[in-house]
């Protein structure tokens, strides 16, 4: 499966969740590509779009390799075999760094007053999964919120990403599931320019509108 653009992937993922059209509930967006889908999806299900900011910590040597992911709030998960592999120094900065990222991108995103999400539908968004690590911060974040039922909505997984999401929400939408994953979520879009912070609070306020 491939896409012309996130806009695209968006729509298509938005009909895949219409049984959730007319219920309460919340739509978190993943920045900053998330937010186009996350926009997509808002807009169909008639539900107000917030944002989830998890952190990846990559690999000392190869940085795009995701070891360990860091929820606003909340525990890091990582993959166990390569945490132990790494300087736990190291990894202690990796970690503080990322948080404050995070709150960075909070402050400017402007989402200080989110939408309670108590007792009603958590849609997690993003525009693609590798290692699944970012998604499960997510989801630990999202669980935090005391939401009644947790979806977890994707484009493309690895079927065995998706069998981990499986266990840790409660529900996973996705367009597709491979065992012959592409490497790189790029690879599943014709277009996939990066989205600018200020990209991500225009679509933000718009949704607000």
């Amino acid at each position: 499966m491939r896409f012309a653009n996130r806009r695209e992937a968006g729509r298509q993922l938005a009909e895949a969740l219409d049984k959730f059209r007319g219920q309460e509930g919340v739509v978190y967006a993943l920045p900053r590509g998330g937010v186009p889908l996350g926009q997509e999806v808002a807009r169909r299900l008639d539900m107000p779009l917030d944002v989830l900011i998890p952190r990846k910590i990559g690999h000392p040597m190869q940085p795009e390799y995701a070891i360990c992911a860091v929820p606003e709030h909340g525990q890091r998960v990582c993959n166990p075999r390569e945490e132990a592999a790494v300087d736990p120094q190291w990894l202690a900065t990796a970690e503080a760094r990322e948080r404050a990222e995070a709150r960075r991108r909070r402050g400017l995103y402007g989402r200080a007053d989110s939408p309670s999400v108590v007792g009603k539908i958590a849609i997690i968004v993003d525009d693609g999964i590798a290692t699944g690590l970012t998604m499960r911060a997510a989801i630990r974040d999202a669980d935090a919120r005391e939401p009644a039922h947790v979806v977890v909505a994707i484009p493309v997984v690895p079927a065995s990403t998706a069998a981990t999401l499986e266990t840790e929400a409660d529900e996973l939408v996705a367009l597709e599931i491979t065992d012959h994953y592409l490497g790189a979520v790029g690879a599943y879009y014709g277009s996939f320019a990066q989205v600018s912070d200020q990209e991500v609070v225009a679509m933000l306020e718009e949704c607000e509108r």
